[in-house]
């Protein structure tokens, strides 16, 4: 995987094939950044990924400048790898917690402009989680939440839900905070 864009554009990052993660991968990730980019100032934001697995997208919103970016996963040996990265790029704009995502969305106090979910395709809580992420108002006002999933998920039926995007086998739904 590699960074797109941005302070570390062009930086290889080799994840130990020992994690439990499907990266997102650089096609569906360099479209994402496409429509981020086209609907938002990045440099501005606060964001918070979920699932963060090998850090990607985490790196990625740190390296085009976000103001910050909180990575949450409850893999001790992906929060290890992200460290370590932080470390060896010197990131100041990313930070990484250790915990499992189901706990934290209910009891953080904090808001975010954008959060980027991308769960394991297998999860059966696919729908719950975006329930919690807006019944626990974690997004700012008109801020945006981003899921990625298999094509099996269908959440067009959600009051804020707006679009999806497919990659291949990516698939991403954007929904809007009022």
């Amino acid at each position: 995987m590699r960074i797109i864009r941005g302070k570390y554009q062009r930086r290889q990052i080799v994840a130990p094939a020992s994690l439990p993660v499907r990266p997102t991968t650089d096609m569906a990730k360099e479209s994402l950044f496409n429509i981020l980019e086209n609907q938002l100032e990045l440099d501005q934001l606060k964001v918070l990924d979920l699932f963060s697995g090998t850090g990607n997208i985490a790196y990625e919103m740190a390296s085009r400048g976000c103001k910050s970016v909180l990575a949450i996963d409850q893999h001790p040996y992906c929060v290890r790898f992200i460290r370590s990265i932080i470390e060896k790029l010197q990131i100041e704009n990313l930070q990484v917690l250790q915990m499992d995502v189901f706990k934290f969305v209910p009891t953080t106090r904090q808001k975010f402009d954008l959060i980027f979910a991308d769960p394991p395709y297998d999860s059966p809580h696919f729908q719950m989680l975006v329930q919690l992420i807006f019944e626990h108002g974690l997004l700012e006002p008109e801020g945006l939440l981003v899921i990625e999933h298999s094509g099996s998920e269908d959440f067009s039926e959600h009051p804020a839900f707006g679009e999806i995007r497919h990659y291949g086998r990516v698939h991403f739904s954007f929904f809007r905070q009022a």
